[in-house]
């Protein structure tokens, strides 16, 4: 006899989804599945739509990374136009993406995992939350999360008009530049990132690594998952977030690829599963194998931990000596710990506030040649950044007007689903025994899939673009009397 536990909804995440626990007549964990239930269907109504509007749409396919996706486009754009952009229009793209690193790092970790740390994993859900978590680490500190965050937003509003919804993407450029009053605000707004995110990564070390329990979970098999990892590095292999190549590992840590993204294609194929509207990414060249780990896999993941695994250093001298902390601690490069991820993202948003202080002190960004004009039509353009929870890829393909006959997507959290739907299941196994579990338990299988910040909106997808669909019509009392369906 098999038995069903369900979590509806899962929680802390962007988007719907559940997790259904099969358990076997002893009450051990037979199979469990981390479904995703929604579908948003971006790559089908961009169809016929001009491709500079697709930077404005995109952004809209998520309110809590936006900005990723508007650079994505954008930089579709000037692949599509053949256009590069301006040193100016550059640094400020990069701006605008470093702070947007900034405060989605922070949203997570306070917002999302913190409670599970800071207040406990099977504390009473009514605390586990951020107001909890103030309660733990006090109004100040509260309230300067909330400080440093808005002023990363305020950076990107200047550059985009907007932070949730930004619109500052053009091909070859972008639609306002910098003056030299602005600069001096985004300077001191760069030294207090730099100083908040030191202050972040000690809280976690106090918290977290001061905490033998909490250090044993990290370390634990219940959530360690052996797989290839991906992320994008510079031409001296350290972590890059907005451009570089992309860089490929095998679980031992080997180097296996080292690609352009326009080559995406030749190592990243999709597989459809039944029980979930997300296609599971896997490696073209090994072949769908199944969700396993090590030894066989086809399975890789992406993000911040998968970025400092592949990566051989941090791009600037503080989050560097992190770096190293991090893996020493761990013992080793690549560590295949999944609650990792969370200490690998204080690093990024340490890399990403000394960025900020590079770029404010660069005496280009107040330049007033912000757009390159000298555009010629493609056709075809694609675009790659890591965002915030991984390697994020836009591909169009246009008409000779410059009409969007194409778009491909491939997104973070589409590379980590079948890793995560592993994970939970390792999890499962790890934390539900017997028919009666604790929440705190179910907690913990729900923690497994929360250090990857899943966003479910734009990762939800089916082939060929649509999704199964019945109405029932009904009568004055509630009788169905005709179905309609499409499959």
């Amino acid at each position: 006899m098999t038995s069903k536990l369900t979590i509806n909804p899962i929680t802390r995440l962007e988007g719907h989804g559940k997790i259904e626990i099969f358990l076997d007549d002893k009450g051990d964990v037979k199979d469990a599945y981390w479904q995703v239930v929604e579908l948003r269907g971006f790559e089908r109504f961009c169809l016929g739509r001009p491709a500079e509007e697709m930077p404005r749409i995109v952004s809209n396919i998520c309110g809590v990374c936006p900005t990723p996706h508007n650079m994505a486009a954008t930089k579709a754009l000037d692949d599509l136009y053949s256009v590069e952009p301006t040193p100016t229009a550059k640094l400020i793209r990069q701006l605008h993406y470093n702070a947007f690193y900034v405060e989605d790092h922070y949203i997570h970790f306070f917002f999302l995992a913190g409670p599970d740390f800071v207040v406990g994993p099977d504390a009473d859900p009514a605390e586990r939350n951020i107001i909890g978590v103030i309660r733990k680490v006090g109004l100040e500190i509260g309230g300067k999360v909330i400080d440093i965050r808005k002023r990363c937003r305020e950076i990107i509003k200047l550059v985009a008009s907007k932070p949730p919804h930004p619109e500052g993407g053009l091909p070859g450029g972008v639609s306002r530049g910098i003056t030299v009053e602005e600069r001096k605000w985004i300077r001191q707004t760069a030294d207090d990132s730099v100083e908040f995110a030191r202050f972040a990564l000690k809280l976690f070390k106090d918290v977290v690594l001061e905490n033998k329990a909490y250090l044993d979970l990290v370390l634990s098999d219940a959530y360690k998952l052996q797989s290839y990892y991906m992320g994008m590095v510079d031409e001296d292999k350290k972590a890059n977030f907005y451009e570089g190549k992309l860089r490929l590992v095998d679980p031992q840590g080997k180097e296996c690829a080292l690609f352009d993204p326009h080559r995406y294609v030749d190592y990243m194929a999709e597989w459809v599963e039944p029980w979930t509207y997300i296609r599971l990414t896997h490696l073209r060249k090994v072949g769908w194998s199944g969700l396993i780990e090590g030894d066989g896999t086809s399975l890789y993941r992406v993000g911040p931990l998968a970025r400092l695994n592949v990566a051989e250093g941090m791009a600037t001298p503080l989050a560097h000596k992190e770096y190293e902390q991090m893996f020493e601690t761990l013992g080793g490069r690549p560590s295949h710990h999944t609650l990792a991820f969370h200490w690998a993202r204080l690093i990024e948003a340490l890399q990403a506030a000394e960025d900020l202080q590079r770029i404010a002190s660069d005496p280009l960004l107040t330049g007033k040649d912000i757009r390159n004009m000298d555009m010629k039509l493609k056709k075809v353009g694609i675009g790659c950044v890591e965002a915030a929870r991984g390697t994020l890829l836009h591909h169009y393909e246009t008409d000779d007007r410059g009409l969007i006959t194409k778009v491909n997507l491939i997104v973070a959290t589409q590379h980590n689903a079948a890793p995560i739907c592993l994970s939970v299941k390792k999890a499962a196994m790890g934390f539900v025994k017997g028919h009666e579990v604790k929440e705190g338990f179910l907690n913990m299988v729900e923690m497994a899939f929360r250090a990857y910040d899943p966003c479910l909106s734009c990762a939800t997808h089916a082939l060929p673009g649509q999704m199964q669909l019945q109405v029932n019509i009904r009568d004055s009392e509630g009788r169905v009397v005709r179905t309609l369906s499409r499959d």
